[in-house]
């Protein structure tokens, strides 16, 4: 690396609440593209984070610990932001504007929490976790 310092684009995963598939993200892309990108996750309504995310990233060796359903609210007023990808139908529709102009993208990817009650959940939250590497992931690698 030279003496200019690689700065990572900052890319915010958007979701409806913020408790599975956007943290899903957040955490596999910091910890698979982290050289190249720091991602946050928020969504239009904070929630809770999902359990079964939880164990997901854990399965993964992700330490998962101060992760928190975060508000849309607290990165508006950012100016800093290089990407923002939605990855819900509701979060794509109802895309706040942003302080700066923001490039933004929608990669859909399957909600696992209605399944967070059935014996084979955790099924559910791998599917979303590949579908994820998928999809965000190689569009990243893609458009690096």
């Amino acid at each position: 690396m030279s003496e200019t310092q690689f700065k990572p684009k900052k890319v915010l995963v958007l979701c409806t609440g913020n408790s599975c598939r956007s943290i899903l993200a957040e955490a596999l892309i910091n910890h698979l593209l982290g050289e190249r990108y720091l991602a946050y996750s928020a969504g239009v309504a904070e929630s809770v984070v999902n359990p079964f995310a939880i164990r997901v990233l854990e399965e993964m060796g992700i330490q998962t610990s101060g992760f928190r359903s975060k508000n849309v609210s607290e990165f508006l007023q950012r100016d800093d932001l290089d990407l923002v990808i939605t990855v819900c139908d509701h979060a794509k529709e109802s895309c706040p504007v942003f302080l700066k102009p923001v490039p933004k993208v929608h990669i859909g990817i399957e909600d696992p929490a209605p399944y967070s009650g059935r014996p084979d959940a955790m099924d559910y939250f791998r599917r979303t976790k590949d579908e994820i590497m998928e999809k965000v992931i190689g569009y990243l690698n893609d458009h690096a």
